[in-house]
């Protein structure tokens, strides 16, 4: 039976360089049937134009502050038969699409998400959560690796994150897509409970993963500092309107309130803020709560159908993945080691291990390859105990293990065997 076809859709206002390196890590993707739809401002578009694979990109201008709109212009331009979503400062993890998309075998689901890893590349940052009318997550208890189909209720969703989440492209074009009242912050949400009160059955799928760099834009600085709350509070505002009972709303705001006090309280004493930015930007909520309050909301109305057919984007199905591993002064090979098996066609992952107990943090280098650096005893697994004896090689091999179930870095591809040892020592 042949996959689906897939648009993954990527928006971007004002972040060409993560734009690109987002656009690297989609062309590293274990899917053969994929087409990628970028909308984005001049910066962006400049970006994806220079770039070798530019004609196989769907590119839409487009450049107004609102990513409601933004994805609904992605929409538009789709053809494939799912529509994928992730933003332009996250990289998903090779066999992202590969795990998200296998739950649509199953007629009955409408929409899938998946699992978002932190800013070290290891942490979880956002797991498996539902969400109320409230706008509040709370955890779900289910399968911590396997995938499982939920379904919501009116007032009670099925949470998916903006940033690694899929819909059948017929039935979300016939919704409208996004509403474009959620200029920024709650827009998948709301989009989650339309789905809950039409009880459409919603799939977690943990290993579809994700990481996501929260960068530095408009509202925020690149350490997470507010620097706008005007949209936060505008789009809370909308979805209490659109999903909860008048009688709660002020519980609600008061709790917004309350929780955006405390997050620029510890900014001001951490020293990024001084008092006058906490008050500029505590009124720039209150703004936000008052234009959310009268601004038009619900006007969805469903989207055409692509223009264009579908535009195959090349990734690299059943692509082998090395691991160069070596200790931090060989660096430098090791990080050619990586690129030449990226310009042939392959995957890699560099394993920096220093004869220490440093922390490991992952990331993925604009250059075309993931790379881990810590100590040989040090831990990755933040549950991990602090110090854990190893060698470099058996270090090695344990982060392989770690790593198998979203990067199979044992396995040969092309040839559907396993590779002896995928381990490359550069000493």
């Amino acid at each position: 039976m042949e996959p689906p076809s897939v648009s993954v859709i990527v928006v971007s206002r004002g972040r060409p360089a993560l734009l690109s390196r987002c656009i690297t890590g989609l062309s590293q993707l274990d899917w053969p049937r994929l087409e990628l739809v970028v909308v984005a401002c001049p910066d962006g578009c400049a970006v994806v134009s220079a770039r070798p694979d530019a004609a196989a990109i769907k590119l839409v201008p487009f450049d107004v502050p609102n990513i409601s709109a933004a994805r609904n212009h992605g929409i538009a331009a789709a053809a494939g038969e799912i529509v994928a979503f992730i933003d332009d400062d996250s990289v998903p993890e090779p066999s992202w699409l590969r795990h998200l998309l296998a739950v649509f075998a199953d007629p009955e689901v409408a929409a899938a998400g998946g699992h978002v890893i932190g800013r070290n590349g290891i942490t979880l940052q956002w797991g498996s959560r539902a969400v109320d009318s409230g706008g509040v997550a709370t955890p779900l208890a289910i399968h911590a690796d396997k995938p499982t189909v939920l379904t919501g209720r009116p007032g009670r969703a099925i949470k998916t994150e903006g940033t690694n989440m899929a819909l059948r492209r017929e039935a979300l074009a016939a919704a409208g897509g996004f509403d474009p009242a959620f200029r920024f912050y709650l827009d998948e949400t709301d989009l989650d409970m339309r789905l809950a009160a039409e009880g459409a059955a919603v799939a977690i799928v943990p290993r579809a993963q994700v990481h996501h760099g929260y960068a530095e834009s408009a509202r925020r600085a690149g350490n997470r500092t507010p620097r706008d709350l005007f949209e936060i509070g505008a789009s809370t505002m909308v979805f209490l309107r659109k999903h909860c009972p008048p009688e709660l709303h002020a519980r609600h705001l008061e709790r917004l309130r309350a929780d955006q006090r405390a997050r620029l309280l510890r900014a001001l004493r951490d020293g990024p803020l001084d008092p006058l930015d906490v008050r500029r930007i505590l009124h720039g909520l209150e703004r936000g709560i008052a234009d959310g309050a009268a601004r038009p909301t619900g006007e969805t109305t469903p989207l055409p159908r692509a223009a264009e057919g579908f535009r195959a984007f090349a990734a690299r199905p059943g692509a082998t993945h090395h691991v160069f591993t070596g200790p931090w002064r060989r660096r430098a090979a090791l990080r050619r080691a990586a690129q030449d098996a990226v310009a042939a066609g392959d995957l890699a992952t560099v394993l920096l291990l220093s004869p220490t107990a440093l922390y490991h943090r992952m990331r993925f280098r604009p250059e075309g390859f993931w790379e881990q650096a810590g100590g040989i005893f040090g831990r990755s697994d933040r549950g991990d105990p602090l110090f854990t004896l190893h060698t470099r090689r058996s270090r090695a091999h344990a982060e392989v293990a770690r790593l198998a179930t979203v990067r199979p870095l044992s396995e040969d591809g092309r040839t559907g065997g396993k590779t002896p040892d995928p381990i490359r020592m550069i000493r």
